[in-house]
């Protein structure tokens, strides 16, 4: 095979993995946002949270992939709705800037909590037995796969759950008009509590996967990876869970390539740039709608 398509299908690769974790975080921001329209800037140290429970769970329980995966997941949903019932409750008929700046306190909360408990970066130990296969000269790793395939089929689930489900029917009622779901019958305080839930969960599982791609993890790694995940949500159309699996996947791809032709410190410029120019030509994202306010 030309060593140009070979170069081009290994950086696509590459490009599949990363926007594979930047597309489970993104999903926490848009179903939050979609719900109560507010968002959560919390939720990438909810990913770091998920990191540092694999490193628990791997270290001190000595626990295998997939039951390390699952408990990761059941803990970071367990804090989610913590920090749900706790934090943003409260706050609902509160001015939004009050649960922005709530949700920016807790995710100082979580950074120094964990750099207290852990003030060194910390190194996950393999879970998976890394095999590695040359395809016509491109290089795909095992772990590459199950990263890519794992995080699309919870991603296929979720939309499942979404739009085939009594929750995410309820889901997408509250999401359209919370004063008068409660009237119809609906939990609407249970909904918002498994929304979080999930999305905290599917933060876990990215924390899991990039802890295990990526193995050197510290308390303040959620920072700029959340940024990344919450510009791919706004790039696809904050607020809709396939449009932000399509940010994921496009800023993922965007970072790799340029990382692959420029110096990796344009990286993180290229990013916000896109997310800049995207606000400018279409401020609602790819497969976002402007919300109509009736008055």
């Amino acid at each position: 095979m030309n060593d140009g398509i070979v170069y081009w299908l290994q950086q696509i690769l590459n490009a599949l993995q990363l926007g594979s974790i930047y597309a489970l975080i993104a999903l926490g921001y848009t179903m939050v946002y979609g719900i109560l329209t507010m968002i959560n800037f919390a939720h990438g140290d909810v990913f770091m949270i998920g990191a540092f429970f694999c490193f628990l769970a791997a270290t001190a329980l000595g626990l295998p992939f997939v039951p390390t995966l699952l408990l990761t997941m059941l803990g970071t949903a367990l804090l989610g709705v913590v920090i749900e019932r706790l934090a943003y409750k409260p706050l609902r008929q509160a001015p939004r800037v009050s649960a922005v700046i709530t949700a920016l306190g807790i995710g100082l909360f979580l950074e120094n909590f964990t750099l207290a408990l852990a003030p060194y970066p910390k190194h996950i130990p393999p879970l998976l037995e890394s095999v590695t296969w040359n395809l016509g000269g491109v290089s795909v790793s095992s772990l590459q796969v199950i990263i890519i395939f794992l995080s699309l089929g919870l991603m296929l689930v979720l939309d499942y759950v979404v739009h085939r489900t009594p929750v995410g029917m309820a889901m997408r009622a509250i999401s359209w008009d919370k004063t008068f779901v409660p009237l119809m019958g609906i939990p609407a305080d249970l909904i918002i509590s498994v929304t979080f839930a999930i999305g905290a969960g599917l933060a876990g599982a990215a924390g899991t996967m990039y802890g295990l791609a990526y193995p050197v993890i510290d308390p303040y790694m959620g920072i700029m990876v959340g940024w990344k995940a919450f510009i791919s949500a706004v790039v696809g159309g904050i607020g809709n869970i396939r449009g932000a699996m399509i940010g994921a996947f496009i800023l993922g791809g965007v970072e790799i390539m340029v990382t692959a032709f420029f110096p990796s410190t344009y990286r993180d410029f290229v990013a916000f740039s896109l997310l800049l120019v995207l606000i400018v030509i279409r401020p609602y994202g790819i497969l976002g709608q402007p919300r109509t306010q009736k008055v």
